[in-house]
C-alpha cells in the first residue's frame, strides 16, 4: 500500500505569516488557448515542505546541495501528542531502530519537538524527522530546535499528514524540487508500506 502523506497546496496549512499559495490560469483550452496552463506562486515552506540547513543557518547547505539519501529510505512512523522530551526521542529512537529504520523518523499527531528531544535526535546522528505541524519545534519559538538539528544537517519534513498511518516501518520518499539556492522546498511525500 502507498499512503500519500503531504498536503494539497493551495488548501495546506500555512505557518503563521507565510503568504498562501496561490495558482493563476494563464491560458485554457476552453477560451481559445492551445492547452491549459497554471502559473504557481507560493513560499518554499507551504503544506507539505523540507527545511534545508540554510533556512536557518546562513552558510549553511541549501536545498539542492543536499544529498537526496536524506529524503529517500526506511522510515519509522510513531504517535505523539504534545512535547517530544528527550526521554519520549530516547524510546522512540530505539523503537525505531529496532525494527530497522532508525535514520528517518516521523511523528504523528499533535507534537512538539523539545530542544532536549532535538539534541537526542542529533547525537544519534538520523537523516531526518518529519512532523505533522507546520514547523518541528515550538512554533511561536523555532529557531533553538532548528539550529540543533539543522546544525547537524538532518533534514526537517514538515507539514506532513499521518493521521491514518498506523505505527510501523515504511520507505519514504520525501525528495524536496530541486530549487538552486533555497532554504526549502515543497515535496509530494509518500509512504510505501513493506
Amino acid at each position: 500500500m502507498i499512503y500519500d502523506i503531504s498536503q494539497e497546496v493551495f488548501s495546506c496549512t500555512v505557518f503563521p505569516g507565510d503568504p498562501s499559495p496561490v495558482g493563476r490560469r494563464m491560458e485554457t483550452i476552453e477560451s481559445g488557448g492551445i492547452c491549459n496552463l497554471t502559473e504557481l506562486t507560493m513560499c518554499a515552506h507551504n503544506g507539505t515542505h523540507v527545511d534545508a540547513p540554510y533556512h536557518f543557518i546562513d552558510d549553511g547547505k541549501t536545498i539542492d546541495e543536499m544529498s537526496l539519501d536524506a529524503f529517500v529510505g526506511d522510515c519509522y512512523v510513531v504517535h505523539h501528542t504534545g512535547d517530544v522530551t528527550g526521554e519520549d526521542a530516547e524510546n522512540i529512537l530505539e523503537k525505531a531502530s529496532a525494527n530497522g529504520a532508525g535514520e528517518r523518523i516521523l511523528i504523528g499527531g499533535k507534537a512538539t519537538v523539545t530542544a532536549d528531544a532535538a539534541r537526542v535526535f542529533a547525537d544519534a546522528k538520523i537523516k531526518l524527522i518529519g512532523n505533522e505541524s507546520q514547523t518541528v519545534g515550538p512554533e511561536n519559538a523555532p529557531k533553538e530546535v532548528h539550529m540543533i538539528l539543522l546544525g547537524e544537517e538532518i533534514v526537517l519534513l514538515e507539514g506532513i499528514v499521518l493521521k491514518d498511518v498506523p505505527e510501523g516501518k515504511y520507505l519514504l520518499n520525501a525528495a524536496p524540487l530541486n530549487l538552486g539556492g533555497c532554504d526549502g522546498a515543497p515535496c509530494r511525500a509518500i509512504l510505501i508500506e513493506q
